[in-house]
C-alpha cells in the first residue's frame, strides 16, 4: 500500500532529501501537497499567496460609495484563472468575463459564435482565480433577446453555474423590460448602450454612436430607460466623450467608458489589447492605450526554452531531483543484470 500510494504521489519522491516533513502513510493527499515543505515537488506551481492585507471585497455597496465619492470605477476583462487572478491582485473594482473572449481566448471570427455554456466555462474558471473584484459575466448573442424569461433564465444560469455575482447584456429602450425582469429576481445588471458589437450587422459595422444630435440623443434616451429599469451601472462604448460627459451628469447610476472620453465614472478595457498579448501588426480599437507587450515577453521566454533544450543547458543540475550515490551506484548495478 505504501509504495503504491507514493507512486501515485509522485510529487513526493525523494522528499526525505530536503524536507524534514515525514511523510504518514494514510495522510490525505490534500495535506501534504498544503505542505509547504513538499509543494515544491509538484509539477505545477501553487497559486502563491494572497496579498497583505487582503484587500476588501467589492460589493454593490462598495461600487455605489465609489460613485457617490467620485472615484473612478476600474474595470478589466478576463477569460480564464490566470487573466482573473492577475487583474485581482492588480486591484480592478470589476471583472468582466467579456464576450470578447470568442475572439482572444478561442479564435472565432466574432462574438456572435460564442455560446452560453462557453461563457459559463470561463466564468467558472474567472470566479475561482477572484477573491476581491466584484464578477460580471456577459450574455452572449441569442440567450436573452427573445424574452425577459429567457434572458431571467439565462441569468440564472450565469449567477449559479459560472459563480459570477452580476450580468452584462447589451441594448437600450428595447431592453429595459428585460433588466426590469432580471433585476427584479435579485440579479445586478449592468447595462451596455451606445455601439452594441453583438449587433454589428445592424449597425453597419464597428461605427461610433452618437456623432450627430439625433443620434447622440437616441444614446441618452437609452441611457435613461435601462436606468429607470434597474441596471446599477452601464458600459458606454464607443460615444464622443462630449456626449459621454453629458450622459454621465444627467445619470444617477455609474457609466463605464470604452472609448467614451475620462468624462465617465469609470473605464473598461480588453486585457489581451491593453496588455499587449498579441501579435505585430493586429490593429486595435483607436481607444485603446497598451501598457504592456506581454506577447514579446512570452514569446522572448518560449524561444528561449526552445533553444536551451536544443542546447541541452536546460535541464541544469538545479532543475533536477537528488539521489543518494549508494542508492545510484546499487540501480546502475541492477540495471546493467537486466
Amino acid at each position: 500500500m505504501a509504495s503504491t500510494w507514493a507512486r501515485s504521489c509522485g510529487v513526493l519522491l525523494y522528499r526525505g532529501a530536503r524536507s524534514s516533513t515525514p511523510l504518514t502513510i494514510g495522510r490525505p493527499l490534500s495535506l501534504a501537497l498544503r505542505d509547504p515543505a513538499q509543494q515544491r515537488w509538484s509539477s505545477h506551481s501553487p497559486l502563491g499567496t494572497a496579498p497583505d492585507p487582503a484587500r476588501k471585497k467589492v460589493t454593490m455597496s462598495v461600487l455605489r460609495s465609489m460613485y457617490k465619492k467620485n472615484v473612478p470605477i476600474t474595470m478589466m476583462t478576463a477569460h480564464d484563472f490566470p487573466s482573473a487572478h492577475v487583474a485581482d491582485v492588480a486591484g480592478m473594482d470589476m471583472i468582466l468575463v467579456g464576450d470578447s473572449l470568442a475572439m482572444v481566448a478561442l479564435g472565432m471570427q466574432d462574438t456572435s459564435e460564442v455560446t452560453v455554456d462557453d461563457m459559463l466555462l470561463h466564468c467558472k474558471s474567472v470566479a475561482r482565480a477572484t477573491r476581491a473584484a466584484f464578477t460580471i459575466g456577459d450574455l452572449p448573442m441569442g440567450s436573452y433577446e427573445v424574452s425577459p424569461e429567457q434572458a431571467l433564465a439565462t441569468a440564472i444560469r450565469f449567477v449559479k453555474e459560472g459563480r459570477v455575482q452580476g450580468i452584462k447584456l447589451e441594448g437600450g429602450k428595447e431592453m429595459a423590460p428585460t433588466i426590469k425582469k432580471i433585476t427584479d429576481a435579485g440579479i445586478p445588471v449592468l447595462a451596455h448602450v451606445g455601439l452594441t458589437p453583438q449587433r454589428q450587422n445592424a449597425l453597419g459595422g464597428f461605427r461610433v454612436q452618437g456623432k450627430t444630435s439625433k443620434g447622440a440623443l437616441r444614446v441618452l434616451e437609452d441611457a435613461l430607460a435601462v436606468q429607470e429599469a434597474g441596471c446599477f451601472a452601464m458600459v458606454l462604448e464607443a460615444v464622443p466623450a462630449e456626449v459621454a460627459g453629458i450622459i454621465t451628469q444627467k445619470l444617477s447610476v455609474p457609466t463605464i467608458g470604452i472609448g467614451a472620453g475620462n468624462g465617465c465614472s469609470g473605464q473598461v478595457l480588453v486585457q489581451v489589447d491593453m496588455s499587449g498579448y498579441f501579435p505585430p501588426g493586429r490593429t486595435i480599437p483607436k481607444f485603446v492605450k497598451q501598457y504592456g507587450n506581454v506577447w514579446a515577453e512570452s514569446l522572448r521566454a518560449i524561444e528561449s526554452y526552445r533553444e536551451e533544450v536544443k542546447s541541452r543547458q536546460y535541464p541544469a543540475p538545479e532543475h533536477t531531483y537528488p539521489i543518494p550515490k549508494e542508492e545510484l551506484d546499487s540501480f546502475t548495478k541492477e540495471a546493467e543484470k537486466l
